[in-house]
């Protein structure tokens, strides 16, 4: 974080009372790496995220299979599409690896978005009252 978020989230905690500060508290603390990995595979589209990871490791035993079969073969032909199932599988796990990793990203927003949802109702319920 840089000076000026830092700079910004203390000000936000400053103006906050005790009750909203420990419920920020208890929200603001980021999931770590493995937490939000296994979170893709929970909610509605968990079904999504194990079909994404189990074609990553589908494609990933394709590209060692293909690695094998292409060093242990000696006709050039052979090599060259044994070499292209590396290829094209490798990629199928990259694919796959990015989608989760967006989806990831999605769920940190999503999780900050409703942070300032839920300071922007209590506020809106401290004006009203």
């Amino acid at each position: 974080m840089t000076n000026r978020t830092e700079d910004l989230d203390r000000l936000i905690l400053e103006s906050l009372d005790a009750d909203d500060r420990a419920i920020l508290g208890e929200l603001s603390e980021e999931p770590g790496y493995f937490a939000q990995a296994f979170g893709l595979f929970h909610g509605k589209l968990a079904w999504v995220m194990w079909i994404a990871y189990i074609v990553n490791i589908i494609g990933a035993g394709l590209a060692i299979f293909a690695a094998w079969k292409m060093f242990q073969t000696t006709d050039p032909v052979m090599t060259i599409r044994w070499g292209v199932g590396v290829v094209v599988a490798v990629n199928v796990g990259l694919f796959m690896k990015g989608g989760l990793g967006l989806q990831m990203q999605n769920n940190r927003i999503l999780r900050e978005l409703k942070r300032v949802e839920l300071q922007l109702a209590r506020g809106q319920a401290r004006a009203s009252v």
